[in-house]
């Protein structure tokens, strides 16, 4: 029977699913943790997936393979693809200041936001790679002028799946180079003066696939699709297609809805995205959400279930009562430090 395999590179774990393509049953499915940090190693990565692909069984009889991975993470490399830096991700809050800087740089006030929104249909946010990369420009500059190529997560796995290490073979999909900050939603290209004005230079960046172009293949003979990030991902897992809507709650929390055409919003709460089939995701997000919920479950003494249970008999609004949570990482639930404020109580 032809199998196909799915990998998921998350910022929590790896896993491996591979299926019969023909029927879609699963076969055989293999884990790997990854390290809780902000900051990763991309070999790390690579070795997660190996020790997946291993427990599910290994991959050289599927007929095709695809990665999806976590967002916007910022992988450096220099000219001969060995990596600058440890790669960092998409939770690490540092390039705040970054990202308020590259607006304020486009002009004053909503001037600048709009100049941005107008260029690539999305305002800067500190997890977006382009502000990323002017962070490494400011702190970290010996390291800023060895970046020869920038790329994210599921390119530098997809990479390494191919076996190849040049920069220039670097390839990616919409989904994923629309979470850069540096290509535009609205034409379907890079606009690479942003990445200078946000590096200080030019870099290589991967070239973009379309939702169907395969990549290449693997020593064994399996075509490798354009994969895609997480989000991306999910929806087309649940074939989502307009007017519908998905909330993934995972590390972040993610509220997002499938449209054919982008949506300009000047307040940019809703950042514009690409998916994996040529449409187009408007999300919402919080950077963290599983563990508020696991953390509440937990001061309340109850398991999952039961905390849903209670959730939804609740009153709509609670009354107007508002947890603000900020749950700081620990080695378990029980050493979780927990601040934050509570409106409403009377």
């Amino acid at each position: 029977m032809p199998l196909v395999a799915g990998v998921d590179s998350s910022t929590q774990s790896c896993k491996v699913v591979i299926h019969d393509l023909e029927t879609g049953a699963l076969v055989w499915h293999g884990p790997a943790p990854h390290p809780d940090s902000t900051e990763v190693d991309p070999d790390i990565w690579w070795s997660a997936l190996s020790q997946a692909v291993e427990a599910a069984g290994g991959i050289r009889d599927v007929h095709g393979i695809a990665i999806a991975a976590q967002q916007h993470g910022m992988i450096c490399l220099d000219e001969v693809g060995n990596v600058v830096r440890p790669a960092m991700l998409w939770n690490d809050p540092r390039p705040a200041r970054a990202a308020a800087d590259l607006v304020a740089e486009w002009g004053a006030g909503e001037k600048g936001r709009r100049e941005w929104i107008r260029a690539v249909g999305l305002v800067p946010q500190p997890f977006h790679t382009v502000a990323r990369l002017r962070w490494l420009a400011d702190h970290e500059t010996t390291k800023a002028a060895h970046t020869a190529a920038v790329c994210l997560p599921h390119d530098w796995l997809t990479s390494r799946l191919l076996g190849l290490r040049k920069i220039d073979a670097l390839v990616t999909d919409r989904s994923d180079a629309s979470g850069t900050g540096y290509w535009s939603v609205l034409t379907g290209e890079y606009r690479m003066e942003l990445l200078r004005c946000a590096l200080g230079r030019d870099a290589v960046v991967p070239g973009v696939l379309k939702p169907s172009e395969p990549a290449g293949l693997t020593s064994s003979g399996a075509v490798v699709g354009p994969g895609a990030g997480d989000n991306a991902a999910a929806a087309l897992g649940v074939a989502a297609g307009p007017r519908d809507v998905i909330i993934s709650i995972g590390t972040s929390g993610v509220v997002s809805a499938v449209a054919d055409t982008p949506v300009i919003d000047p307040t940019a709460g809703v950042i514009n995205s690409a998916d994996a089939t040529g449409r187009f995701p408007r999300l919402a997000s919080t950077p963290i959400a599983a563990r508020v919920l696991d953390a509440t479950s937990h001061m309340l003494g109850v398991g999952l279930r039961e905390f849903s249970r209670l959730a939804l008999s609740a009153t709509p609004g609670s009354g107007g009562l508002v947890l603000l949570p900020y749950f700081e990482k620990a080695s378990n639930l029980s050493e979780l430090r927990i601040s934050g404020m509570v409106h409403g109580l009377t």
